[in-house]
């Protein structure tokens, strides 16, 4: 597969992916038939198809969505508590990568499922009823650009995928050069439970693209989630954020509002530059609370936005 962050493109990507050369043919037999799309998913497996998909479904938004730019035909959507794509629309829910319903992806019985890492317990059974699980990831703004990558390799659209991608390096290279890092805390928000975003999480990655310096860099990993840390009081005080962006799948309010009332609780948050200038934002759920898919130049640029009001 082919990197598209950096200054320049080159051949190949030393990410641990076993093919160079996705979205090869291949004339290789198997049981099934012969092989005429050959690629290598996010977890580094081996993707044989007689041809391309005639129906399709995905667990996450940015990709439902991303697959629909690629037009597929997407008969399953995630399931979502906030506002949903238009095209969405009329289009069986089938849950999402926290929670799955494999009664209703049984039911819209896509010809490839595309999931997540998560997904992995429940594959033998859905594959056993005929569908093909492909899976995807979104750590990295590059991780983004390899699942248009993979999608164009299985759909059989790779310059479709490959016009998409353009767009998003584009972009990310268009975005004004700031040496004046901008000091910020990213703060992934659930009920009873606050996480700062390590630079290896998405957001992190939109964060270092857009011009911020992230405060959580050396935090230590939290155990059940290796792109987020626990929030560190001490920490947090002596880096002193300029800005703190709260993140959430959804319900934002309500998230800040209880945000607000733990700062409140400790006084040392009162004297973080951050707090005194009121600068603790929620951004959109649409855009960091999940993988945004091709909309991730949207997420770029309202990260800009949030840091350029800073500086």
């Amino acid at each position: 597969m082919r990197k598209y962050i950096g200054l320049s493109i080159v051949a190949c990507l030393t990410l641990g992916l076993a093919a160079c050369g996705s979205g090869s043919s291949s004339d290789t037999n198997t049981a099934a038939g012969k092989v005429h799309i050959s690629t290598t998913d996010r977890l580094n497996n081996k993707v044989e198809l007689t041809k391309a998909p005639t129906s399709v479904a995905a667990l996450s938004p940015g990709d439902a969505e991303t697959l629909m730019e690629l037009e597929a035909n997407v008969v399953g959507v995630p399931t979502m508590t906030g506002k949903k794509p238009a095209s969405f629309e009329g289009l069986q829910e089938i849950g999402n990568p926290h929670s799955p319903s494999l009664e209703k992806i049984a039911q819209v019985h896509p010809d490839v499922f595309f999931a997540q890492k998560s997904f992995k317990q429940y594959a033998n059974t859905l594959e056993n009823q005929g569908s093909k699980v492909v899976y995807t990831k979104a750590d990295s703004i590059e991780d983004i650009q390899e699942n248009i990558t993979l999608f164009g390799d299985v759909l059989e659209k790779e310059q479709q995928a490959s016009d998409l991608n353009d767009e998003i390096t584009e972009h990310v290279e268009t975005l004004e050069k700031n040496t004046d890092k901008v000091r910020a805390l990213l703060v992934y928000g659930a009920p009873g439970t606050f996480l700062a975003a390590l630079p290896s999480s998405l957001s992190g990655d939109i964060l270092a693209k857009a011009g911020g310096k992230n405060i959580a860099a050396d935090f230590p990993k939290a155990d059940q989630y290796p792109n987020y840390a626990s929030m560190s009081t001490e920490k947090i005080v002596e880096a002193n954020p300029e800005i703190v962006m709260l993140i959430t799948h959804s319900d934002p309010e309500a998230v800040k509002k209880a945000f607000e009332k733990e700062m409140n609780q400790n006084a040392a948050w009162k004297n973080l530059d951050a707090v005194k200038e009121k600068r603790v934002v929620v951004l959109s759920a649409e855009l960091f609370g999940q993988n945004p898919g091709t909309k991730i130049t949207e997420a770029l640029d309202e990260m800009k936005k949030q840091l350029d009001e800073v500086r």
